[in-house]
């Protein structure tokens, strides 16, 4: 029994790190080099050698570990509020309705409406009191819906940051209170993302009616953001986005394998630049957020444009994001520091200092140097359990165990009573 616990415990206990382990390093270059905190950005290159997350990247001067945190760029907030209108009615022949906003900073808002085929100017005020004294104008918005033009439509607000808790809308077009169904808004980041390119492409290939480009990342990499850079022409397009993104088999399949089944999202691009009806409509959709994937493999992405019977867009480039993510350590002054990575045995770290992080200001700015071979590299010994190196010796030794009981079953079987 003894024994036993002690195996178990053998095969929880977590690998510690070691500099001759790690299969790579990178310089941390930062001139000058004072005391205090320093920030680096870390590229998708990094990941693409190490474990997935980044859980065994480790930071070391003189043989020393160093404590670190890695901040990712805050992304847009994925979930919207629902916010129902309140005083939905008709004035001087105009749609109007009052709603209450969550206590939080907010810039676009979406209308939520049930009418096709129509253009409406939407004039927005906000207020402090919920009887609407004191208005302020926030300003006034084109929505659209062109499906007849094959253009998309479109009903967002795009008010500057605001935090009033009253708005006040008044919807001039041919919009009835009852094609009203209400707005949605989303929390306003503290900052704007920030995104690093991991790969980009102006290669477009033509398959019918679709365009299609191709990009294949490492392993690891995270793409959170694909950022499309269409031609001047044309001005108005409205076109469907596909995205399939799978592992490269290490080898092709020979037995009649399946081959794994690739992830699969979508989106819209939109650019309407024209006046229509007397009203100026200014409204473009050039990016769409990526699927979440992370592979053990290097992956191939294949991002296909919808062109239906329309002329194909041209693009400057097409570009594979992901957010920024920022190593962050206290530095010694004078002081030089390594990443090294690229020990699958590790897992991540826990350190203090992440749960205490405080980001300053005056950050001093540094970059990762080049990636080199680890010249102390050497792998790592077996470190499982004897059990897991050899798991036939455990089922031998199962059998014998049996075929040793079923013997002296037999033999007391035939010992006289």
């Amino acid at each position: 029994m003894k024994l036993g616990a002690g195996l178990l415990l053998l095969t929880f206990v977590a690998s510690s790190p070691e500099i001759r382990y790690f299969r790579y390093e990178r310089p941390v270059e930062r001139s000058p080099q004072p005391a205090g905190q320093v920030c680096l950005p870390l590229g998708g290159e990094i990941f693409a050698h190490s474990s997935p997350q980044l859980a065994d990247l480790r930071l070391y001067h003189d043989g020393i570990e160093t404590p670190y945190v890695i901040r990712t760029a805050t992304p847009p907030e994925g979930t919207e509020r629902s916010i129902a209108p309140l005083n939905l009615g008709a004035r001087g022949g105009q749609t109007v309705f009052d709603a209450e906003l969550p206590d939080t900073h907010y810039s676009d808002l979406q209308l939520d409406v049930t009418a096709q085929n129509f253009i409406a100017t939407v004039t927005v005020t906000g207020s402090r009191a919920k009887d609407g004294s004191a208005e302020t104008k926030l300003g006034a918005y084109t929505i659209f819906d062109l499906t007849r033009q094959k253009l998309g439509r479109s009903t967002v607000l795009h008010l500057p940051e605001s935090d009033f808790p009253y708005l006040h809308f008044r919807i001039a077009g041919p919009l009835s209170p009852e094609k009203v169904k209400g707005l949605s808004v989303e929390r306003l980041p503290a900052s704007q993302p920030m995104y690093m390119t991991v790969a980009e492409s102006a290669q477009v290939a033509r398959k019918g009616h679709s365009s299609i480009l191709e990009f294949t990342l490492p392993a690891h990499v995270p793409v959170d953001w694909i950022a499309f850079a269409p031609g001047a022409s044309p001005a108005l397009f409205s076109r469907d986005v596909s995205i399939s993104v799978a592992a490269i088999p290490e080898k092709p399949a020979t037995d009649g394998a399946e081959p794994p089944q690739p992830v699969v999202a979508s989106g819209n691009l939109l650019r309407v630049h024209s006046n229509q009806n007397g009203h100026r409509i200014d409204e473009e959709r050039l990016a769409i957020d990526a699927p979440s994937v992370d592979f053990d493999r290097p992956a191939k992405w294949t991002v296909t444009i919808d062109n239906g019977d329309d002329a194909p867009l041209t693009f400057a480039s097409v570009r594979l994001q992901m957010l920024e993510r920022t190593l962050c350590f206290e530095a010694a002054a004078n002081t030089s520091y390594t990443l090294y990575y690229g020990d699958a045995a590790l897992a991540a770290p826990r350190y203090d200092y992440a749960t205490l992080f405080v980001a300053q200001a005056n950050a001093s700015p540094a970059t990762a140097g080049t990636e080199q071979p680890n010249p102390a590299y050497q792998s790592r010994p077996d470190e499982r359990p004897f059990t897991e190196k050899h798991p036939a010796l455990l089922w031998v030794a199962l059998i014998a165990v049996i075929a040793l009981l079923g013997i002296i079953a037999l033999r007391s079987a035939k010992r006289p009573a």
